[in-house]
């Protein structure tokens, strides 16, 4: 009520926001709590049974390195450079579930600090219209002074808005870095692996013959 009209989409984008960082907070959680004990235990187990490690991988699908890992364990009997390219297109694949609703807490953080500043314009404008030159009884005053309050306080609630907004946002664009970071060392680790049994296989194949 204080700071005007313009709380209203400001409450709506701090309801919105709230809410994306909150599933964006528990995304994160689980990757980080689960994700290097279950990739640690899948590159242990595919070194002697790919099959085996499939199935972990399956039981652990929510992970977005668990996905990636899939696609490319189900292509295992794949030549090195296609297991390669396998895992890229996969790796692809989950880069928005990564990057989600990061063009939303942009749009905030950029919205916000506007909607306040309309706020800051409409309590100027409304304490100017409510001076009278030839009158300065009490009530004008209020009408002033209830003017200035509210252009401060809509100023204030953006300002609040987009700072509580940002601040998530580089925490999970860190989040976001640091596991691109990981996909890559995990990949080349499985990458690694899949060489040696595949040539593995190759030498075995040619002893037969």
């Amino acid at each position: 009520m204080a700071g005007g009209i313009v709380m209203i989409p400001l409450v709506g984008f701090s309801i919105v926001a709230t809410a994306l960082i909150i599933e964006r907070l528990v995304f994160w959680y689980r990757v980080k709590r689960r994700q290097k004990r279950v990739i640690r235990d899948v590159l242990r187990i595919y070194q002697h049974d790919g099959d085996a490690a499939l199935l972990k991988l399956k039981q652990n699908a929510d992970l977005p390195i668990a996905r990636i890992f899939l696609e490319a364990v189900e292509v295992d009997h794949f030549p090195p450079h296609a297991f390669r390219l396998t895992m890229e297109g996969a790796t692809q694949a989950e880069l928005p579930t990564l990057r989600r609703f990061n063009s939303l807490f942009d749009m905030v953080i950029a919205i916000a600090p506007l909607l306040g500043l309309l706020g800051t314009v409409l309590g100027l404008i409304r304490s100017f219209a409510s001076l009278n030159l030839g009158s300065a009884g009490s009530e004008t005053a209020v009408q002033v002074t209830s003017g200035i309050s509210e252009a401060l306080v809509s100023t204030a609630a953006g300002l609040i808005v987009a700072l509580f907004t940002l601040f998530f946002a580089s925490i999970f664009r860190g989040f976001y870095k640091r596991q691109i970071a990981a996909i890559q060392e995990y990949c080349s680790q499985l990458e690694v692996l899949h060489l040696g049994r595949y040539e593995g296989f190759s030498s075995v194949s040619k002893v037969l013959q």
